[in-house]
């Protein structure tokens, strides 16, 4: 009798702990999922039965050539163009089934880091940043400036709530969007072309402030982008789209050593991108030490 119930109780933890492997991330993460969405205009398929998962805690890019359907896959995302078919769930929830009221709650929960920044020139950087909380948030004046200040801290623009976005330089009108974007604390992050307009240097601040952000908040980060840099720096889930299709995905890693002929003509265009790749793929297999002494080598 009692051996018949300790299997039991040893056949109900193993059930659970199935279920939880299975469900727990759709269940609580921050995730979203793509099924099967197709989107057209006027006759032109531009998305075909697209399916996407991205990831909670995770930058996530969307990369592919001009006109290969990444702005529209994002407004489908956002809400902004409804797929002709398909689904697309935030935590479970099918934006295309919900609501009113739960569409709302949903975009609640979304930050959005537009291309140019789309700051209001006649605004200070604080009301900048003010103006979501304006929008949505119930809580008084005083805890909403207390919250401006708090993310303003957190993208190294203190002391900048007074100046106009025509006072600041390219780098920190990004920083003021990026503050502005999670100033009620989404979910779900979406950017588009994040380092548009930005040299070099300001594009890997600018890349290193949205993955630490990102993994500090647990949110789900999704990146339109161009910046061949960021995939190789901060591409922890990739999706490269092909003519409105899903041709690969991977991360940063798994690009390297990708045999995929129209991602690699994609990422490594150049002579030089193609010596960069096999020398990555070089200190990943250990031929080479990632501190190596250069001009020790090519004595």
């Amino acid at each position: 009798m009692w051996v018949n119930q300790a299997q039991e109780q040893w056949y109900s933890v193993q059930y659970w702990f199935c279920f939880l492997i299975i469900f727990w991330p759709k269940f609580y993460c921050n995730m979203i999922e793509l099924k099967q969405v197709n989107k057209s205009f006027e006759g032109r398929q531009v998305l075909h039965d697209i399916n996407a998962i991205f990831l909670s805690g995770k930058n996530n890019l969307i990369i592919g050539a001009s006109g290969g359907g990444k702005s529209v896959m994002m407004k489908c995302m956002v809400g902004l163009e409804r797929p002709d078919s398909g689904m697309i769930e935030f935590d479970g929830r099918n934006l295309l089934a919900l609501e009113d009221q739960d569409l709302r709650d949903v975009r609640r929960e979304i930050g959005m880091l537009f291309q140019g920044g789309a700051l209001f020139d006649s605004m200070t950087v604080e009301q900048n940043v003010l103006f979501p909380m304006e929008m949505f948030s119930t809580i008084n004046h005083t805890q909403k400036l207390k919250r401006v200040n708090e993310v303003l801290d957190r993208v190294n623009l203190v002391g900048a709530n007074k100046k106009y976005p025509a006072e600041i330089s390219g780098g920190m009108k990004k920083r003021v969007g990026i503050a502005r974007s999670i100033v009620l604390n989404p979910k779900f992050l979406f950017c588009d072309e994040p380092n548009s307009g930005l040299d070099p240097q300001t594009s890997m601040v600018i890349d290193k402030l949205i993955l630490d952000i990102t993994r500090e908040f647990n949110m789900t980060t999704v990146i339109n982008t161009h910046d061949m840099n960021s995939v190789m720096e901060i591409g922890e889930n990739i999706l490269y789209l092909y003519q409105g299709q899903k041709e690969w995905a991977g991360n940063k890693k798994e690009i390297i050593f990708s045999k995929n002929e129209r991602l690699n003509s994609f990422i490594f265009a150049s002579e030089f991108l193609q010596d960069a790749k096999d020398m990555r793929m070089l200190e990943a297999k250990g031929k080479i030490s990632e501190v190596r002494d250069m001009d020790e080598l090519t004595k």
